[in-house]
């Protein structure tokens, strides 16, 4: 099963890191957080990877042109310009690079790659966001279900705690920050039956994959919601990329599957 990544955007709000490069190859750990993305499904064997690019789309194409040699023990002669990898640690990764446009919504880009799409399930995300969902689980829950589109559903933390008063202004309930219960949101992490397409006709550049094909599956019963109580994190601002550096550092990194 193919895993189809969105890395095309601007990443506006956190132009501290994109101004110089795409928004998944912000690091965590010295790497970019889609390769963190990536390790994650490649921990559950899914390795054949097709990366939708825009904004700075040559920095993702010239780190996969040279990711085997970076991930390497090499050997150079040079008095003869002969080079001889001595051991490697790179991964096991096919990597589809498709140029999707720079201004392309999600839509428009789930659309364009189609044609590298067999006639067979395949999985989408985010390149911005890291979680610990057991992917096996997930498919397994699509599989069961058999709706063309089941994605992820996480709830959020809090970003404030909250209190419960009474009329003369005591605390009956104190709670710091925890789950919004009750409110589930889209995390990503989608399975998709190829029959997707047919809600994908006409020109879709400027449409968002997460508002009018979704209204039209929701409308037609056929968007199911794998519920994930885990970690979820998305890199939206910069104060999102120190904390995922901390956990990192910290060895707290939850989506840390593979060793």
């Amino acid at each position: 099963m193919k895993v189809v990544i969105f890395a095309g955007g601007l990443g506006t709000r956190i132009s501290e890191e994109t101004d110089v490069r795409p928004k998944p190859m912000v690091e965590i750990g010295g790497k970019p957080i889609l390769w963190h993305i990536m390790k994650t499904y490649s921990h559950y064997g899914y390795n054949d990877f097709i990366i939708c690019l825009g904004y700075k789309g040559y920095v993702i194409k010239e780190y996969f042109m040279n990711y085997f040699l970076h991930n390497s023990d090499i050997s150079i002669d040079l008095g003869n310009n002969k080079m001889e990898v001595l051991g490697t640690k790179s991964d096991n990764f096919k990597v589809t690079l498709v140029d999707t446009g720079l201004n392309t919504k999600t839509a428009g880009r789930l659309q364009q790659i189609k044609k590298y799409i067999a006639n067979e399930d395949f999985m989408l995300t985010y390149g911005d966001g890291v979680c610990d969902v057991d992917i096996n689980e997930l498919v397994k829950f699509h599989q069961k279900n058999n709706r063309i589109v089941t994605l992820t559903a996480i709830q959020l933390d809090a970003r404030f705690g909250g209190m419960a008063l009474n009329e003369e202004g005591e605390v009956d309930v104190f709670r710091e920050k925890a789950k919004d219960d009750g409110k589930w949101i889209n995390g990503g992490y989608f399975v998709l039956k190829p029959a997707i397409f047919d809600y994908l006709k006409d020109d879709m550049t400027n449409t968002m994959w997460e508002e009018e094909p979704m209204t039209r599956l929701t409308a037609d019963k056929q968007l199911m919601a794998f519920q994930h109580n885990g970690f979820w994190k998305c890199m939206d601002a910069l104060r999102d990329k120190l904390e995922l550096n901390e956990l990192w550092e910290t060895s707290q990194a939850k989506w840390k599957k593979w060793s």
